[in-house]
């Protein structure tokens, strides 16, 4: 994991991407690459039309010139915001320990910039939610939804509370995204400080398929050198998950981002995003 891209919009959940992000970077011995796009909206002012019937042109051409004013001072406070915003981001890295990291800001809406960055990263950091957070508390951002469903690189999806990893649940369903996440587990001797817990959420009638994929798993990670928790739990996926993550004080959450149904996941939502949603701690997805 050689680089990895911290999105940003200054939100509250913003601030604390910044030391998820650091973690990582310490681990992988990673370049951080922070990335702040200011909305172009938020550089457009109301045109006039053609007001010069209705008000008059002398008024129309004050009216004009105003906004044009207006256009220019809104630019100058976006530049403004833009560059506390990643002034901030930078002294958080640096009281973190940082020191290899680039602060970069961007005029656009952040999906479609958001390719010009992905190439690059090996890790993308996300706030589950922006700056409407108040005003959406039961809701995943929608930045971060479309994020997670189109990009192909592992992608960690953070709270706005910040708390250390002690104990990591692996949500394993033997897709090849969760194959993926067994790798990740496998390249990162870091995880094996912490105490790891796999789960398979199954059905009563596919128990013992269940339990092939959670053995398949164990001798993965086993082999690696994890000491493991293991467990197979009948239930819905979203509920037994979210249930065993109070119950054991999970600190990280590592899943697959589709299961096998990957259309039909793509069309009505996942267990994923549903998880996204009402997970209280950073879940980190393999796609």
């Amino acid at each position: 994991m050689k680089n990895i891209l911290l999105c940003t919009d200054g939100s509250a959940f913003a601030n604390n991407i910044y030391k998820y992000g650091a973690w990582f970077a310490r681990q992988f011995h990673s370049h951080i690459n922070v990335l702040f796009v200011t909305d172009i909206r938020s550089q457009q002012v109301a045109s006039t039309g053609n007001l010069s019937g209705s008000i008059g042109l002398g008024a129309s051409e004050n009216l004009l010139n105003e906004l044009v004013e207006l256009e220019h001072k809104k630019a100058k406070l976006n530049n403004q915001r833009a560059r506390l915003i990643l002034q901030n981001a930078g002294e958080t890295l640096k009281a973190e320990g940082i020191t290899d990291f680039k602060l970069t800001n961007k005029t656009g809406f952040l999906v479609d910039c958001f390719h010009e960055f992905e190439n690059d990263a090996d890790l993308i950091v996300l706030g589950k939610r922006g700056e409407a957070a108040n005003f959406a508390s039961g809701h995943l951002g929608a930045n971060v939804e479309r994020i997670v469903r189109i990009t192909k690189k592992p992608c960690l999806v953070t709270p706005c509370e910040y708390k250390p990893f002690e104990k990591v649940l692996v949500a394993y369903d033997g897709s090849l995204a969760g194959k993926k996440t067994l790798q990740f587990l496998v390249n990162s001797s870091c995880f094996q400080k912490l105490e790891i817990h796999l789960l398979k959420v199954t059905k009563k009638e596919t128990y013992p398929r269940a339990e092939n994929r959670v053995n398949e798993a164990k001798y993965i990670l086993e082999s690696a050198g994890f000491n493991l928790i293991s467990t197979i739990i009948e239930g819905e996926a979203e509920e037994v998950i979210n249930q065993y993550i109070t119950e054991h004080n999970i600190s990280l959450l590592l899943m697959g981002s589709h299961g096998h149904s990957r259309i039909r996941n793509l069309v009505i939502g996942s267990t994923t995003i549903q998880l996204l949603r009402s997970s209280n701690i950073p879940v980190l997805l393999f796609h």
